[in-house]
């Protein structure tokens, strides 16, 4: 096939990302930016030999009609909006995680994918990773049984990143949105994607930003300052259930007074039990003694080429036809977990989902 023209609107740090993950695939090639940053634009231009550079996403789609499919690397408040654009000017998008600011926005994005025949792959990149790929093969060949209770965490001791992060208004919330949305999607899709059928959730907000600790080399965003507002959760835990029977437990913080930095997954079946943490390691029995497994294939470097991999799923769904395994309608329902998930802390009671 030709090569597939690309956009990259929103060119912060998540972009970098993508951008690599194009230029390394010979389907593709780096067509315009976008960004309403014209210094940050510019600079990205000048770095990736882009000179088709625009401040409006509107005068891009316009003025580029062969272009074939955007990346939207945003922050939250403007994926739908700016994916729905290019979904309407007849362009295939890939949206970073989280999907939107709510459910209802997900939903009018998914509906644009469908009106125009266009594919919306949604960025669930540890999908995408060698441990979710080798957890799955077990998985697959009922290794783990029924797996009825799971746990997982992303917790940060000192790591709120500033800048749009901070600003719920951009955002949509704090950790539970941002790092959150990564484990909940993976132990969900580990688990075959069952229904949300109810969730019980807590936010909190004590710590702030913690600017006043010293010494600490934190997670910035691209556009942090000494001016920047902190008004989301420092952390969200919650208890999802699905329609299965299975249950989730998840904690995500970006400040919390902790020893270290953690994430990690666990899944407890019926015949065996599964950590990530990034190891993959496997508890179960053997010859009626109780027995852990530890894998002589790697899977310590399981963050190592995730966005390639990402990319050339989305290069070959748009070129070739493979089936998306990221796709818009999952987005949905990690928004409509979300979406739950702080009702539930705003209300202090259960959230119950329709089907």
């Amino acid at each position: 096939m030709s090569k597939l023209k690309i956009g990259v609107i929103g060119t912060g740090s998540i972009s970098t990302f993508h951008i690599n993950g194009y230029k390394r695939n010979p389907d593709a090639e780096l067509y315009a930016f976008c960004d309403i940053d014209e210094k940050r634009l510019k600079a990205a231009g000048e770095q990736h030999g882009v000179t088709r550079l625009y401040t409006d996403v509107k005068e891009m789609l316009a003025a580029l009609p062969e272009l074939d499919a955007v990346s939207v690397c945003t922050w939250n408040s403007a994926h739908a909006p700016c994916a729905i654009a290019a979904l309407n000017a007849g362009k295939h998008v890939l949206c970073e995680k989280p999907m939107a600011m709510s459910a209802d926005e997900a939903c009018a994005m998914r509906d644009a994918a469908e009106k125009n025949g266009k594919l919306l792959m949604i960025g669930f990149v540890r999908r995408f990773g060698n441990d979710c790929r080798i957890l799955r093969d077990f998985i697959e060949s009922d290794y783990l049984g029924e797996i009825y209770y799971s746990k997982a965490t992303y917790l940060r001791r000192c790591g709120n990143p500033g800048g749009w992060f901070g600003d719920k208004s951009r955002s949509g919330g704090g950790p539970l949105i941002d790092l959150g949305v990564h484990v909940i999607d993976l132990v969900r899709y580990l688990m075959g994607n069952p229904h949300p059928v109810s969730v019980y959730g807590a936010t909190f907000r004590k710590l702030g930003n913690r600017k006043n600790i010293k010494g600490v080399i934190g997670y910035a965003a691209a556009d942090k300052s000494s001016e920047d507002i902190c008004d989301v959760e420092d952390l969200a835990s919650a208890m999802i259930r699905f329609d299965n029977g299975a249950v989730l437990s998840v904690e995500a913080s970006f400040s919390l007074n902790i020893k270290k930095d953690e994430g990690e997954i666990e899944l407890f079946g019926t015949k065996a039990g599964a950590k990530l943490d990034p190891e993959l390691e496997l508890y179960s029995e053997i010859n009626d003694y109780l027995a852990d497994v530890k894998l002589a294939a790697p899977t310590a470097l399981s963050f190592d080429g995730l966005f390639e991999n990402e990319i050339d799923h989305f290069i070959e769904c748009i070129g070739k036809g493979v089936k998306c395994i990221s796709p818009a309608e999952d987005g949905v329902a990690l928004m409509t977990i979300l979406d739950a998930i702080y009702e539930s802390a705003r209300t202090g009671h259960e959230v119950v989902l329709g089907k």
